[in-house]
């Protein structure tokens, strides 16, 4: 009774995540890109609202038919709120098409980890946005995902695929997804059989979770990458949602890489602790 109270007041009164009014102040009136959206995060009934305050937002997606999308095709058929952008047809990692600084931002969500080399992706997208440029990402936390028995990936690992410069096909974690996949907690699938099929299949329809995130590993992702820490935050059940600015110098995000900063201490998230 109580949740379905709770659910028709958020339909009136959406929930919000801390201080998101920071995040939407600073892509306000700007023009951007997204990768693998639209999401509802970002919409007008999302714990997020970006898509009510930008001018103007673009978007890319690996194919034109996607298990979130459905069938979609290039050219200006890029839908978000009641507005509508170009929608690219290409991996997020292989941004050619696309001119640097083009973009005020880049918006991802739920993204990253189905990218099988999250360094090249985000080195592109810092390429495509202007000097003091944002990049807003929302990140599964592993520790509250059907991912919660995998461990979490290393900076370093990162690093040597962006060096050897691993492509969509790889599989070297697949044997790891399928052994320390938490069934129960995925609604796409139903048993393992189902699960193998979808792995062995990922080229096609990219559900892999090629790497698993915490909340450390994504700031010292961003620091690697000197991109300027601007706040760090989660949102239940399991997001880690964190709003980076490009600069030409390298910042100083000591703030965040300090393991006693209170963000790394909520219960929820124990492997945050471990650094």
């Amino acid at each position: 009774m109580l949740k379905n109270i709770e659910k028709a007041i958020r339909l009136f009164i959406p929930k919000r995540m801390n201080n998101y009014s920071l995040y939407l102040s600073s892509l306000k009136h700007k023009s951007g890109i997204e990768i693998g959206g639209p999401s509802s995060v970002f919409s007008s009934a999302g714990f997020l609202p970006v898509y009510t305050v930008i001018d103007r937002l673009d978007g890319c997606n690996f194919s034109s038919n996607t298990v979130w999308e459905g069938s979609i095709t290039e050219g200006y058929n890029y839908k978000y709120e009641n507005k509508t952008g170009y929608q690219y047809i290409a991996d997020g990692s292989a941004l050619d098409m696309i001119p640097d600084k083009k973009y005020d931002f880049v918006l991802s969500c739920h993204s990253i980890e189905h990218i099988a080399n999250p360094i090249k992706a985000l080195k592109e997208w810092k390429r495509i946005i202007k000097d003091e440029g944002f990049i807003l990402l929302v990140v599964p936390h592993k520790d509250q995902t059907f991912d919660h028995k995998r461990p979490v990936t290393s900076l370093q690992h990162l690093l040597d695929d962006f060096e050897t410069n691993k492509t969509e096909d790889d599989n070297t974690h697949f044997e790891e997804v399928i052994s320390l996949h938490n069934i129960a907690m995925d609604d796409g699938i139903d048993n393992i059989e189902s699960l193998i099929k979808r792995t062995q299949d990922n080229i096609h329809n990219r559900c892999v979770h090629h790497h698993v995130f915490n909340t450390p590993l994504v700031v010292k992702i961003a620091d690697n990458l000197s991109l300027k820490i601007i706040d760090v935050q989660h949102f239940n059940p399991f997001n880690i949602v964190i709003l980076l600015q490009k600069h030409k110098d390298k910042p100083d995000n000591k703030h965040y890489l300090n393991p006693s900063n209170k963000i790394y201490h909520n219960p929820k998230f124990p492997s945050d602790k471990i650094w």
